[in-house]
């Protein structure tokens, strides 16, 4: 017997292709994601032209297969839920595409999702912490592209109190793990190869002790290319390629702690601090996190693994909360590579 209310979520902003659906008491029905990350390995990063076309291939099947383990048709839904931005313009006409599509022939509604605001309200999904954080929280926004600390005040309510001004964290964990000849993608090598190191290289900690709560990250990557440029040419030693690696993430987990401990005098208010985003995977980064909210009398709540990166899941909940907060999008709502979370 169907379930009334569920929601279809797609995500195709980079790289994965993701389909998910939820019951409205946020149930997890079904979930897929397929990564392209053999596609873009030989390129060192995403090339949004391949991106777009192994979206166009493999999104049908995605949905149908997950429909399928749902027990559940279009007609079937509430809604259906896309990510509309910010992304790679291909993949969210493509996602964005197929939703409308699928929306206007079955006659459900459509809507059209901020990727950004689908990270903020994970945490709300209902079983992922020992208790659902209540509005205002502060959301510690952290992936390759986006690094900010947000008021998160309501469902379509948000106030950004600090962005980086140069370089995402993720980002700049992948500029590293290139410099030291990791794979791609660089952040989890990173973290990998830094658990059998020491961090006994001193490096800078941008904007420590400033006020506000704005982040930097250039000048520790900048150190760091100055580090293995002492090395000379070739394959730096492993051991001391790990001894870099560690001594890197224990500067960004400080410089991270620092200024999640700024955001937090900013928002008195807030319930809990919740991190969100491909780098909230990172269990170095968690653990120091944990312990600046714990001193603050704040509880930290961090997706499971598996929602941390791109996923659908988070899509499909984010179109829940809004449907149940009364919110529709038109068929003709465009998609927006640039969609700021302030200007939802």
């Amino acid at each position: 017997m169907a379930i009334l209310g569920c929601v279809l979520g797609i995500e195709s902003s980079c790289d994965e292709t993701a389909a998910a659906v939820l019951a409205p008491d946020g149930r997890i029905l079904a979930e897929r994601v397929l990564t392209q990350l053999a596609d873009h390995a030989a390129f060192g990063g995403v090339v949004p032209e391949i991106a777009a076309r192994a979206h166009l291939a493999a999104l049908g099947p995605l949905v149908q297969d997950a429909l399928r383990e749902a027990g559940l048709g279009f007609a079937d839904l509430a809604a259906i839920a896309a990510t509309a931005g910010p992304g790679l313009i291909g993949g969210l006409l493509v996602g964005t595409g197929y939703a409308k599509g699928a929306a206007l022939a079955s006659g459900v509604k459509y809507l059209a999702v901020n990727h950004l605001e689908a990270h903020a309200l994970t945490a709300r999904l209902p079983g992922l912490a020992a208790a659902q954080p209540s509005f205002p929280y502060l959301l510690l926004l952290v992936s390759g592209g986006h690094c900010q600390c947000v008021a998160v005040e309501g469902v379509g309510k948000y106030r950004r109190l600090g962005t980086t001004l140069d370089d995402a964290v993720g980002e700049a964990f992948d500029k590293t793990a290139k410099l030291l000849g990791l794979p791609y993608p660089g952040g989890p090598a990173l973290e990998a190869i830094a658990r059998d190191g020491v961090a006994r290289f001193e490096l800078p900690r941008p904007m420590r002790g400033r006020e506000g709560c704005d982040f930097s990250f250039s000048g520790l990557k900048t150190a760091v290319a100055q580090l293995v440029a002492g090395y000379g040419e070739g394959a730096l030693p492993r051991q001391d390629a790990a001894d870099i690696a560690a001594s890197f993430q224990n500067a960004v987990a400080d410089i991270m702690a620092d200024r999640l401990g700024h955001a937090l005098a900013m928002l008195p208010g807030a319930t809990a601090v919740v991190i969100a985003g491909g780098v909230a995977s990172n269990q170095a980064i968690r653990v120091r996190l944990a312990d600046v909210a714990g001193a603050a009398g704040k509880i930290l709540v961090a997706p499971p693994l598996r929602l941390c990166t791109d996923n659908a899941v988070m899509v499909a909940w984010a179109g829940i909360e809004r449907l149940q907060a009364g919110h529709e999008s038109l068929l003709s709502a465009p998609c927006r590579p640039r969609w700021p979370l302030e200007e939802i």
